[in-house]
């Protein structure tokens, strides 16, 4: 007996209230299918930075397959060999997944709630199909499978255990901020130290040079952008991330272009004020606070001595700054 369902395409989505006991069960067995792809890979994308957490999604990926096994087994059994093509997308009411190439592109904490959130989608697919079905069989698998989809919280902490000891998830943990430091964190403080420290000279030239507010705007602005793309097109551009570990390119340039940009427009913001004093005391309040924030995230992320940061970047800037005034003010 063939499903009276029909594909997307053809005649558009049904809803899920709307769908027989053969569509329910091809369906759970495409969404089973669909996770054991996903979860094997995330294994393949985590074996090589974080083996023991690959080695979680692996046990995860077997668990879907026996799932489906399962599935198929039962549906072979009631309505034969051919089982008809439904997937998520052809129901108006049911839950999607994320494209695994976006997720894959998270970090390894966000694909752990990602997995989680699976498996609660999962648990609340297989209540609402148990309730539906008339055959005893069939309702007492889909009532089971809730059940293990429920359970899986605690499979999961056991699989982690079990690949994540201690020594183990310690150094990914380490890893993963290993890279975010060297994806995101290194290139971005560089870019936050370049436009905070290099526009300091030419916008306080400037400012006390002509006292018009507009102009040091002007200014300010186009040094600040201009380095904000100087600086992500270069850290883009020279190392490719393959054999330092850094990352994708794409990212380091965005994290330093971004910064650069914000460190000089910090201090280039306040000159849309038309006094020319009450501008420059505030940019000057905000040059502080920019110098220290420079050595704060030295300190935290980079591990530099905080009395090393400080006197490197809030000296230094001073220095350059004062430079800007003199310069400006001769």
């Amino acid at each position: 007996m063939l499903s009276r369902f029909v594909p997307f395409g053809f005649g558009g989505k049904r809803r899920f209230d709307q769908l027989s006991e053969q569509d329910i069960l091809a369906l759970a067995i495409g969404a089973e299918e669909e996770d054991s792809r996903i979860y094997a890979t995330y294994a393949a994308k985590l074996r090589a930075d974080y083996p023991a957490s690959a080695a979680v999604f692996d046990a995860m990926a077997e668990e879907e397959n026996s799932h489906r096994r399962r599935l198929i087994e039962l549906y072979q059994k009631r309505f034969g060999d051919l089982i008809v093509p439904i997937r998520r997308e052809h129901v108006a009411d049911f839950y999607t997944r994320r494209p695994v190439w976006l997720v894959e592109t998270l970090g390894l904490d966000r694909i752990r709630e990602e997995a989680a959130s699976m498996e609660r989608e999962a648990h609340d697919f297989y209540l609402a199909a148990a309730a539906r079905t008339q055959d005893a069989e069939t309702r007492k698998l889909l009532g089971d499978l809730a059940a293990v989809e429920a359970g899986h919280e605690a499979k999961a902490d056991h699989l982690v255990e079990t690949h994540l000891g201690g020594e183990a998830r310690a150094r990914e943990d380490f890893a993963q901020r290993r890279q975010f430091v060297l994806t995101w964190v290194q290139p971005g403080l560089a870019g936050l130290m370049d436009g905070s420290v290099s526009t300091l000279a030419p916008i306080f030239a400037t400012a006390f040079a002509t006292q018009d507010t507009w102009t040091t705007f002007l200014i300010g602005l186009s040094a600040s952008v201009g380095a904000g793309i100087s600086m992500g097109f270069t850290e883009a551009a020279h190392d490719d991330g393959k054999l330092s570990g850094r990352g994708a390119p794409w990212k380091r340039g965005l994290a330093s272009g971004v910064m650069t940009t914000i460190g000089g427009l910090g201090h280039a913001l306040p000159y849309l004020i038309p006094d020319f004093w009450t501008a420059t005391a505030l940019a000057l309040a905000i040059v502080f606070v920019e110098l220290w924030a420079i050595a704060w995230i030295q300190n935290r992320y980079m591990e530099t001595p905080w009395l090393r940061a400080t006197f490197q970047v809030v000296l230094g800037g001073s220095l350059v700054l004062a430079a800007g005034i003199l310069i400006g003010g001769s």
